[in-house]
């Protein structure tokens, strides 16, 4: 699964160099893994300006700009905190592509979502959105699926957004 990943990662790197774009994450459930594969790529300094690893909610909220009362009464497994997440990347790295991810890795359910559950947030120039997953298997797995889709949906939103202005 790591090659897998790695070749995603150039993929996304170069999607974004043809464009002409900048990218940036905002990692909770992943700790650095999407930004660790994006660095792998030759290049990528070119593109990719840099991530967040807000593994706690106060990161989300004081650097990310996660609205205090979301994180209140939602909890930090939410498809608005990754939507927020995404966009406060964006902000704060200066892109204008940012993919967040947020979940539960387990072993035990968390904010009173289950082990499996997780959101990608994404932020394009057409603006923001969120996915939900539901994966299985340990730690690891779960933690490698949200980076794998991860990568797929950036990949995808370089893809098919609309061209940047001159």
């Amino acid at each position: 699964m790591m090659a897998e990943l790695e070749e995603l990662a150039r993929e996304v790197i170069e999607a974004a160099t043809a464009r002409g774009v900048h990218l940036a994450t905002a990692e909770s459930l992943t700790g650095g893994m999407l930004g660790n594969f994006l660095c792998t790529v030759p290049g990528a300094s070119a593109t990719y300006y840099g991530g967040v690893i807000s593994y706690a909610n106060e990161v989300k909220q004081t650097v990310l700009g996660v609205e205090e009362e979301l994180l209140a009464e939602q909890g930090s497994v939410d498809p608005l905190v990754a939507e927020q997440m995404a966009q406060g990347a964006a902000r704060v790295c200066g892109a204008e592509f940012a993919i967040s991810t947020t979940g539960v890795a387990g072993p035990a359910p968390h904010d009173g979502k289950p082990v499996g559950r997780v959101y990608l947030g994404i932020l394009t120039p057409e603006g923001s959105r969120s996915v939900e997953q539901q994966y299985s298997g340990d730690r690891r797995e779960i933690r490698l699926q949200a980076a794998e889709d991860a990568l797929h949906l950036l990949l995808g939103a370089l893809i098919s957004s609309s061209p940047a202005s001159p």
